[in-house]
């Protein structure tokens, strides 16, 4: 018998954003100068005092297993966070701690949903979020949205995708890829349909501390007193603090059951998130928080120019960025023609030839559910957003 690969991983989509900077990597390594607009990676260090609480831990010992949901101290600090920012109020037994964001995802969507359940999800999305609930044997349902009203999910859009079989909503906001917010009004929409029904919603709110606008991001369970108990929370420690290899994010339940089956799961497929990681971001929650605010404004700064920019260069369009730190940019006029000899008919060779002819590596939109945009991260140096804007324009205009 030869091993064969099953036909769920067969059937799994590899990630377009990782994929997309190894080829970057690929073309560095051959000698190439490479402009990497892909990854969604702040270029900052981690600030100091958090790398010294590293040390730390691994001084006082802390080098081993921890409990499978999370240290204590962690635990605490996420729920004093949000009481604080936001005012919700829970136990530390509904928190877990993970592997970042993305697994702690992973543990919810396992956590409560069942083969055959259906997930909504509003594209573009972020290119996880489909795959990993198809991991589970539900169905991810795709919504489409509009950029001119900020590709968010209408409350009449939600209300028609919703089926017998329907049991989550997955949220991101602010989005990744499209870099737009939910105001609290929309938000308040939303939960009125999702109050109409027995749906949950998953709220991915990794990017709720990088924010442009005079409104303040609004957590979604705040927006109505009934939501805590429907809602579970998703962040980490990645964004905010420039933490992605650190490993940390975290899942908050609506209630003890679902905490302690996502603990239960983590426990048989990691142990535990890393203990070092763990007091690190202890330090990082806890700490001073100066470092959050220059980073965001260092981010608005260069947001502010890739707008004044993006403007310049002819047939492009998008969406107002509110959050995050990426531009979901509109191509779909310059598809269709001729790239050096090339003809172009989508995104994704659009972003190949743009990488293999200028040295830009950006992401196809079809990998978030939106075929005819690319997704540019502005987590790079100002002269690297600049050289590398000049060459897509350049690729724009010598186009046929």
């Amino acid at each position: 018998m030869v091993l064969s690969v099953s036909k769920l991983i067969q059937a799994l989509e590899p990630s377009a954003t990782m994929a997309m900077a190894a080829k970057a990597k690929e073309l560095k390594a051959s000698g190439r100068t490479v402009y990497d607009l892909s990854l969604g990676e702040p270029d900052f260090p981690t600030p100091e005092h958090i790398c010294q609480a590293a040390i730390d831990a691994m001084k006082a010992g802390h080098t081993h297993y921890t409990v499978a949901s999370g240290i204590p101290e962690l635990k605490r600090a996420v729920v004093e966070q949000y009481k604080a920012r936001y005012g919700l109020s829970y136990p530390p037994q509904h928190v877990v701690i993970s592997n970042g964001a993305k697994h702690a995802i992973h543990n919810a969507l396992v956590a409560v949903l069942n083969p055959g359940d259906e997930v909504i999800i509003p594209a573009p999305y972020w290119v996880s979020y489909s795959e990993l609930v198809k991991l589970t044997g539900a169905v991810p349902v795709i919504v489409h949205t509009d950029e001119s009203n900020g590709f968010k999910l209408t409350p009449e859009a939600f209300r028609a995708a919703i089926t017998p079989k329907t049991r989550m909503l997955l949220l991101c906001t602010p989005s990744n890829p499209t870099g737009t917010m939910y105001s609290r009004q929309e938000l308040e929409r939303l939960a009125q349909v999702v109050l109409d029904t027995d749906l949950v919603v998953l709220a991915d709110e990794i990017y709720d501390r990088l924010t442009y606008t005079s409104e303040p991001f609004a957590s979604f369970p705040t927006v109505h007193p009934e939501l805590q108990e429907r809602t579970i929370l998703i962040n980490g420690v990645s964004k905010t603090y420039a933490m992605t290899g650190w490993r940390i994010g975290w899942a908050i339940a609506p209630n003890k059951d679902v905490a302690e089956a996502m603990a239960s799961l983590q426990s048989q497929e990691t142990s535990n998130p890393c203990s070092i990681s763990q007091y690190a971001a202890v330090a990082a929650i806890t700490g001073p928080q100066d470092c959050v605010e220059t980073m965001r404004r260092e981010f608005e700064r260069r947001k502010n120019f890739v707008t004044e920019r993006l403007t310049k260069i002819p047939g492009v369009s998008f969406a107002p960025m509110e959050g995050a730190f990426y531009a979901f940019v509109n191509i779909s006029r310059h598809l269709g023609k001729r790239y050096n000899g090339t003809v172009v008919e989508n995104s994704n060779q659009w972003c190949l030839e743009l990488l293999s002819q200028k040295g830009v590596a950006t992401v196809m939109g079809s990998a978030f559910g939106a075929e005819g945009y690319v997704r540019l991260s502005f987590a790079a140096a100002m002269d690297q957003l600049a050289r590398a804007l000049d060459l897509i324009e350049d690729f724009i205009r010598e186009a046929k």
